[in-house]
């Protein structure tokens, strides 16, 4: 994975070479530095093992890096979460300003759809509207933002969130754009994405849970971010609802999902085995 998020970095750097080094395009660099690039890492490795262009699908491993730091940065506003601290660094609302962090944001989630829609991603036009309409489905109010804006009135309601109702929330907020990262490889070879979007699914939903469990167990200096959140904030959560020891089951059964929707692929697939497990077995 190391190696894919040099390329990913060097990706974003000669795109963003060609932007006027103002505030704004100086926050993009930085609210895209760093992080796991997990969502880079599922476009190119479901490119690879559904026989798809491994090399150009660092557009659309881009482009998912792009818009889930767009709403990182917009995640951590004032108006939102208020957090101070991501990815061990200063938010951007707080190295820079919250107007320059609105802007920034805009400005990454508008640069993910001129990705996927560059004709260096894909020689085929419908393709490239494909990848742009799923994006836009997954990051929107049927996905991300429908997930984000459901955790905002979480936090006003007068009873907890039931684990239905958690689930809905988080395959919303979490598992839509992890789901899109893992089926973006079987778009560009115009393959089969019923295996990966079974995966892509376990997958999110798992990554939610394995990020509730570290909100307990973990604390900032190793996360990157504040921890114990969601406990301050009264918030239902997998761990509030399971146990801690529930919520770890039920993310190794999720995995375990995961891997059986790979069994198609064989030993292709082996990298992406190995980023289920990673997924609840990390410490940030």
């Amino acid at each position: 994975m190391s190696v894919w998020s040099a390329q990913v970095d060097q990706h974003f750097a000669r795109v963003l070479s060609g932007f006027a080094d103002v505030p704004v395009v100086q926050a993009m660099r930085y609210a895209t530095t760093g992080g796991k690039r997990l969502r880079a890492f599922l476009v190119r490795e479901g490119a690879r093992v559904c026989g798809g262009d491994a090399v150009r699908a660092i557009w659309p491993a881009c482009a998912i890096e792009a818009l889930h730091a767009y709403s990182l940065v917009h995640d951590d506003l004032p108006c939102m979460d208020d957090d101070d601290l991501r990815r061990g660094q200063p938010t951007v609302h707080v190295k820079w300003d919250d107007a320059t962090a609105v802007l920034c944001g805009d400005a990454l989630q508008t640069l993910a759809f001129e990705l996927v829609s560059n004709p260096n991603c894909h020689d085929n036009p419908l393709v490239r509207s494909t990848l742009a309409l799923s994006l836009a489905r997954a990051s929107g109010a049927t996905g991300m933002v429908y997930g984000q804006a459901l955790d905002i009135e979480a936090e006003k309601a007068a009873t907890p969130l039931t684990l239905e109702q958690i689930t809905e929330l988080q395959n919303g907020k979490t598992g839509a754009l992890i789901t899109w990262s893992a089926t973006v490889g079987a778009t560009l070879a115009q393959a089969d994405a019923k295996p990966l979007q079974t995966y892509g699914d376990a997958l999110g939903l798992a990554f939610q849970i394995a990020d509730d469990i570290l909100d307990v167990t973990g604390d900032a200096a190793t996360l990157g971010k504040a921890a114990q959140k969601d406990a301050d904030a009264g918030k239902a959560t997998f761990v509030s609802l399971l146990g801690l020891e529930g919520a770890k089951r039920r993310a190794e059964t999720l995995v375990e999902s995961a891997l059986d929707a790979l069994t198609v692929y064989g030993e292709d697939a082996d990298n992406l085995r190995a980023t289920a497990r990673f997924v609840i077995q990390r410490r940030s």
